[in-house]
């Protein structure tokens, strides 16, 4: 905070001494002009709010422009991965894309809801699950895990038991496995699936999508050229009803 303020005192100081830098000779010393800004400021502490809000909203802007220009760059990869996947008919006009982590609370408490929105949008809207596991080396298990499962049939059903798994105290993987069986997986076949290097692959590529976007929390939602980060249901839903319209 000190660092980014220190341009905004900085110019503060001059435009209160403008004097200093026409007049070497009566130039006030550096701790003479630290007292004046120092006494303006607590005079006037709404000048540091505001410059706080500018700021955040400058890095905001700047944050938000490069994630849309390195989205953009990313369209084939983010729709259109034969290998990702997803819950919602392929003709649907709106695709979404979710990046998520298995030990994410916000992905669990929005995983239901993700789930539905094919449902919700008379099967207007597809959702492409993408693993994003930064939490900890749980979650790239649960990441490999469920990759393995999907080549037997049952990601969605591997998807929904992980996303359903209590992670308030971590979980082991003894706990994946008993989430396997529950959804009908071959864990011995899981297992060994897991240490596929196109399964290793399939998941370092989603995580090195999501890191070239310029993502760095979970949940975060890609749809068009917009992402929204974190579980904002009301900001994905108000995209999605955008690019309904737009789609006619």
């Amino acid at each position: 905070m000190t660092h980014r303020l220190a341009p905004t005192v900085c110019a503060l100081a001059l435009l209160i001494t403008p004097a200093c830098a026409q007049d070497p000779a009566s130039a006030l010393d550096r701790d003479a002009i630290e007292d004046i800004v120092r006494e303006y400021i607590l005079e006037n502490p709404e000048i540091i709010e505001e410059a706080v809000i500018a700021l955040t909203n400058s890095q905001l802007d700047s944050d938000t422009a490069r994630a849309r220009d390195n989205t953009l760059a990313n369209q084939d990869n983010l729709y259109l991965n034969p290998g990702d996947y997803s819950v919602g008919p392929e003709s649907a006009p709106v695709t979404i894309v979710e990046f998520f982590d298995y030990r994410c609370g916000y992905c669990k408490r929005s995983a239901s809801w993700v789930m539905e929105l094919p449902e919700s949008y008379n099967n207007q809207v597809r959702v492409v699950f993408k693993e994003f596991p930064i939490l900890s080396a749980e979650s790239s298990q649960a990441a490999l895990a469920a990759q393995a499962a999907g080549r037997q049939g049952k990601y969605l059903e591997m998807h929904t038991g992980l996303m359903e798994l209590d992670n308030s105290s971590g979980f082991t993987a003894a706990d994946i496995d008993a989430v396997a069986r529950r959804a009908g997986v071959d864990v011995a076949l899981m297992r060994a699936d897991m240490n596929r290097a196109d399964i290793a692959k399939a998941v370092a590529d989603s995580k090195a999508l999501a890191r070239d976007i310029g993502l760095t929390g979970t949940p975060s939602f890609v749809i068009g050229e917009n992402y929204v980060a974190g579980a904002d249901i009301n900001r994905v839903q108000t995209l999605i009803e955008e690019a309904l319209s737009e789609a006619g």
